[in-house]
């Protein structure tokens, strides 16, 4: 054979290969492994995986027809990792890690299927990826939060609070963002006259005690950061903040659903109708590599004015013109 005749056989077969595969792949319905750091039961879960359908829908990825999609959830991180596993065995074209917490187990897991990751703080310091726009590994995804979202809270807090001098922090010292946030805090609080005292959220029993301590300083408030467990123990931290009168800003929308004073942080159901678009990309051939970790779009601020009344709070004009919601 010359050799012009096998390069341009060589060159139509190379044409025709990424079709056939293309062809071949359209044939098959793609799996999607969905692992969560909370349980399926829990309400959370249940909303975290309806806006992940929702988008996925929205580019033609539809359960029971187009994909097949598996989810395992839970708190705790020791049958996290068992689900990680499992899921890895069932061998999917993709999975998606929500929360810090379930991108770990999956990293361990595998080094090969595509991960997409959503509201995670702090991935390239939590070791998960190499760098923000170049990810380099089989991973990518959306960050929770930039930290400088901390020192916003402070500020929150002195507006609807202005009498506060006393702020415990409720953190998670056993995680990388937990550490970024506090140092965060800490950096500004002096400016505003806040004294920071922290408590752990490992259980409940350590919350409780430690808050009821704290509440014994005049001029109290708090402020809870984002971690796993604080939104496990979420329904004890805001019964407590009510029982001991402690004006709290907290990070997610959830806590003041239920009855806390203010919330700031992303729209993290948001982050998983995002997460869909890499999910689509990804499947169509493209590599998380090469796709950049995207920073969040979308903030709210939320108010609980029922529970602003009960700590004899009043919400200034200028706040409730920022507000996105003000619950009644």
């Amino acid at each position: 054979m010359k050799r012009r005749d096998f390069i341009r056989i060589a060159a139509g077969s190379a044409a025709v290969w990424p079709l056939a595969a293309h062809a071949q792949r359209a044939d098959r319905v793609p799996t999607i492994g969905i692992l969560a750091g909370v349980s399926p039961e829990d309400p959370q879960g249940k909303a975290i995986v309806d806006a992940l359908s929702r988008g996925l829908q929205e580019f033609g990825w539809i359960d029971g027809k187009s994909a097949k999609m598996h989810y395992r959830g839970s708190s705790d991180p020791e049958q996290l990792g068992k689900y990680a596993t499992e899921l890895t065995t069932l061998a999917p074209d993709i999975m998606v890690a929500t929360g810090g917490t379930s991108v770990g187990p999956l990293l361990r897991a595998t080094k090969t299927i595509p991960i997409v990751f959503a509201n995670v703080p702090d991935p390239v310091g939590s070791g998960f990826i190499e760098s923000l726009s170049r990810p380099g590994g089989n991973a990518t995804g959306f960050v929770q939060f930039e930290y400088n979202l901390s020192g916003k809270w402070l500020d929150l807090l002195k507006q609807i609070a202005p009498e506060a001098r006393n702020v415990a922090v409720l953190w998670d010292p056993t995680i990388i963002a937990g550490v970024g946030q506090l140092a965060v805090i800490q950096s500004v609080a002096p400016a505003l006259g806040l004294d920071v005292r922290t408590i752990n959220v490992r259980d409940d029993a350590e919350i409780e005690r430690a808050v009821a301590a704290f509440a014994n300083l005049p001029h109290g408030s708090m402020i809870v950061t984002a971690s796993a467990l604080a939104f496990v123990h979420r329904d004890l931290i805001v019964a407590l903040a009510a029982r001991h009168k402690l004006p709290t800003i907290y990070f997610q929308r959830t806590f003041v659903a239920a009855g806390g004073l203010v919330s700031y942080g992303p729209d993290f159901l948001d982050q998983y109708r995002r997460a869909a678009g890499y999910v689509d990309r990804i499947l169509k051939g493209e590599r998380p590599a090469e796709l950049p970790v995207q920073a969040p779009t979308r903030y709210e601020l939320v108010v609980n004015l029922r529970t602003a009344k009960a700590l004899g709070l009043a919400v200034s004009p200028a706040l409730l013109a920022r507000t996105d919601e003000a619950i009644e």
